[in-house]
């Protein structure tokens, strides 16, 4: 899961522009909140790999599933502006959403380390 998600965040610095147009309109400083979004990813998905940290930065990862969950919706209801995926895939990943949640929360009850 660590790989998934620093891959994941690496790709808000790469395709700036295509998250760009994933912000709904009415948020503010859509810029940053891409890049945050990256890094908070990246961040996570280092966190969960430290047994010292993995509990932490899985409820991070949670909550960020949570936070961007109106985003997919929002790319969802403009598929206009994402010619590039099909319309039917923007709105199958909607319910992906939750097994990803899952797979993050599952790390929230890892054991931990006596160190």
């Amino acid at each position: 899961m660590g790989v998934f998600y620093v891959a994941a965040g690496v790709t808000h610095f790469v395709a700036t522009r295509f998250y760009l147009r994933a912000v709904p309109e009415y948020m503010p400083s859509p810029r940053a909140l891409v890049l945050v979004s990256g890094v908070a990813e990246i961040a996570g998905g280092l966190g969960v790999i430290l047994p010292d940290t993995r509990r932490a930065a899985a409820w991070g990862l949670v909550l960020l599933l949570v936070a961007v969950f109106p985003a997919n919706v929002w790319m969802a209801l403009h598929a206009e502006k994402f010619a590039e995926i099909p319309a039917w895939a923007l709105w199958a990943r909607l319910p992906l959403q939750a097994p990803l949640i899952w797979w993050a929360w599952r790390f929230t009850k890892a054991a931990k380390t006596n160190q």
